[in-house]
């Protein structure tokens, strides 16, 4: 059993296999948290070390006469904390009834524990292949007056140190409930100790790790655009101050929901950290009619006590498995070129299979055919929503391109964006509705463009039909789902005004249904996301996208950092990564096809240039590139990463992949800044067998495992933009 109730005490232990999530129930009414990290096998005396007893409480604290000992909510550690009965903390629960009040009183009525793991009604959320992988409780709490009932939902995974969460609310009263604040997870501890540790950015420079000690108050980051952004990431961890690679206390929280979202720390005047993540509350609310149910998303949280490098390892490997699913989760993925950066809208059929000739001699076995195949489509202004061939550009239409394709021995893969629409467009033109808007409001633009209304069900059901109409009819086995812009004037033409502010949710849950039926109806098709780059890189995306695009920028210094800030929460299996075109579009930066290379080796790897330009010198490179990728795709995707140095903190990035039974460790040293007549440095490995003999594939040195994680290897740093990649293979 993964789950204990000791029903003298009250109190309930969550135990994955290295650790523990402890619940007690004070006084039979209220859920507080108690433990959250190394297992706990005996919880005798544990509510004594909860808090001071009642009577040293602080005078100017408001003492609860629900309690028999008249408890002050603001000091207590609570599971759900709500407002206006005594805790002055930020809630993770706020509603509105029918009489105006805000103040909810949800206490416990009871629980249940059972094999297995519930899905969520409309929500991408983990899951189990077998019941007794995973147990899972779930707490019922209730608020008598207004009838509002609450289900906290924990699963636990017997063989991960992973624990999911979702809250639900059920309106079992006489009126309608307005909910307005409804965080996923919550967890408070009783220090505030802690760095917290986030990823920001912007558009080509995603995820940015910072790591700032924690202060009195609120820090928290978030995404009020619609999605969830290049700016932050719902991802975030609580570390202990000392915590590196391989020490110190982790706590990492990420949310399975792609929409607006807050994740951060409130510090209180006592010092105590409330951890959280959720629904972004600003511009939201929820109107739960008599009888119905709310769903929070899922929340997946990671404990680890050796540092961020085993959390890391832990989210890689739930997300791979427990998260992505689908025919292509257990399988490598093919080497894939695409047009974009060769051609951007300026092609004709026979440049693409030009372009796909030459990237077959090379033994890549996919081409994608990007923006600009549909409609009117020769610049970002027009045509958006008309997802018919352009005759200009393929006068054969897409099963013209698509046999000269199949003829090379290739994969064909099409570009869309189907969350979208051009004013100068014919689906405009017929239903201008269609987009989101707010009536009297003029109609911003990004990227000249706007947003199909995915809250309304008929917009949801012609997207559904006219992509399933595709991919009936042609040999599509791929497709890049883009979405290049965020929400503005939020609004929807068919919701009354008292469920307005329920529109990006319901954006999302749309969204999520066509994702869902256009995976099923068609599993043979290799998905890959992107929004503008990896604006939307998220745990919602991957229930259904096999992989998602980084980001746009591909430059190969410009990716190190932003491939290891990614790694901190999601494998190297779902990071789109590839070879493009130098000098880079981005940057302007010039680095050699060895080193873009084997940056892109670090993701799910592509190109993304016209191969015909590069010189026989280049083109061996790519060759080897492609038999590399091919031969140890299971190493770099499935096997364990190690970030052994990080450019975050160095001038050099060394990331480190090892087979799941050690026999194979791929090395790849990148140097960021050269210093000449410059000192060697070790760089000391991880994760391989100490009584092997490791043979380097390509020097043929060998050595002894012990040596290269105990004393390391030796190298300098004598040029910018430099990379080496080392093979050790178990003798």
């Amino acid at each position: 059993m993964a789950i204990y109730f000791d029903e003298q005490n009250k109190v309930i232990n969550l135990q994955t296999p290295d650790t523990s999530y402890i619940i007690g129930i004070y006084d039979d009414k209220l859920p507080v948290h108690i433990h959250y990290g190394k297992r706990l096998e005996k919880t005798y005396g544990i509510f004594e070390m909860l808090d001071v007893p009642a009577e040293h409480a602080n005078t100017c604290d408001v003492v609860s006469k629900d309690f028999s000992d008249g408890i002050t909510l603001n000091t207590k550690l609570l599971e759900l904390p709500t407002y206006g009965t005594g805790d002055y903390r930020m809630p993770a629960f706020h509603a509105q009834y029918e009489d105006g009040s805000t103040i909810t009183k949800l206490y416990y009525t009871g629980h249940k524990i059972y094999d297995g793991k519930p899905g969520l009604e409309n929500m991408p959320s983990s899951y189990v292949e077998d019941d007794s992988e995973a147990q899972t409780l779930e707490l019922y709490l209730k608020d008598e007056l207004t009838g509002l009932k609450a289900v906290l939902c924990y699963t636990v995974y017997n063989d991960r140190n992973v624990i999911t969460r979702s809250n639900w609310f059920v309106n079992e009263g006489k009126a309608p409930v307005y909910l307005q604040r409804v965080y996923s997870g919550c967890i408070d501890f009783d220090s505030k100790e802690f760095d917290f540790v986030h990823f920001y950015g912007a558009w080509a420079r995603e995820r940015t790790m910072q790591r700032t000690p924690l202060i009195n108050g609120l820090q928290s980051v978030d995404s009020s655009r619609g999605a969830s952004s290049h700016h932050h990431n719902p991802f975030v961890c609580l570390a202990s101050h000392h915590a590196t690679e391989d020490t110190g206390d982790v706590y990492g929280m990420n949310l399975v929901y792609s929409g607006s979202f807050e994740s951060g720390v409130y510090v209180d005047t006592y010092n105590k950290t409330r951890f959280f993540t959720g629904i972004n509350p600003f511009d939201f609310e929820w109107k739960l009619d008599c009888g119905e149910m709310f769903r929070t998303p899922e929340c997946v949280m990671v404990y680890s006590d050796e540092g961020f490098g085993k959390m890391s390892r832990t989210y890689h490997e739930f997300v791979r498995e427990r998260i992505c699913r689908g025919k292509y989760r257990d399988l490598e993925r093919p080497v894939l070129i695409n047009n974009w950066e060769a051609t951007r809208f300026d092609f004709t059929e026979d440049k693409i299979v030009a372009i796909a000739t030459k990237a077959k001699e090379m033994g890549v076995e996919l081409m994608v055919l990007d923006d600009g195949w549909f409609g009117c489509r020769n610049d970002d202004f027009t045509s958006l929503g008309d997802w018919f061939p352009d005759p200009a550009k393929l006068p054969e239409g897409l099963g013209g391109m698509i046999e000269r394709i199949n003829a090379l021995g290739m994969k064909f893969g099409l570009w869309f964006e189907p969350e979208m629409i051009s004013e100068k467009s014919r689906l405009y033109e017929k239903h201008p509705d269609w987009c989101l808007h707010v009536k009297g409001r003029s109609r911003s633009e990004g990227r000249n463009q706007l947003i199909l209304d995915y809250s309304r069900e008929d917009v949801c059901d012609y997207i559904i039909d006219i992509l399933s109409d595709i991919f009936e009819k042609n040999n599509i086995e791929y497709i890049k789902w883009d979405m290049n812009r965020n929400m503005t004037e939020i609004g929807s033409a068919v919701l009354p005004a008292d469920r307005q502010r329920e529109t990006a949710h319901r954006y999302m849950i749309g969204l999520y249904r066509v994702l869902g039926t256009l995976k099923k109806r068609f599993p043979h098709i290799l998905m890959e996301g992107c929004s503008g780059g990896g604006g939307r890189f998220d745990l919602g995306m991957f229930c259904y996208f096999d992989q998602f695009w980084t980001s746009d920028d591909s430059d190969a210094v410009e990716r190190q950092y932003i491939q290891t800030g990614t790694s901190y929460g999601y494998p190297t299996m779902v990071m789109g990564a590839h070879v493009s075109a130098c000098p880079n579009h981005q940057t302007g930066r010039m680095t050699d096809i060895t080193t873009r290379g084997h940056v892109a080796l670090g993701g799910q790897f592509g190109y993304e240039l016209d191969l015909a330009t590069l010189s026989e010198e280049e083109l061996k490179e790519v060759k080897h590139q492609i038999a590399i990728c091919k031969e140890f795709n299971t190493v770099f995707h499935k096997g364990d990463m190690y970030r052994i140095k990080s450019p975050f903190e160095s001038d050099m990035t060394v990331w480190e992949f090892v087979s799941k039974d050690q026999s194979t460790a791929i090395v790849e040293i990148f140097t960021l800044k050269g210093t000449p007549d410059s000192a060697s440095e070790s760089i000391v490995l991880k994760g391989l067998d100490p009584t092997a003999v490791y043979v380097e594939r390509y020097s043929g040195r060998k050595y002894s495992g012990e040596a290269l994680m105990y004393i390391g290897l030796k190298r300098t740093r004598p040029r910018d933009f430099r990379s080496e990649l080392l093979i050790l293979e178990r003798e």
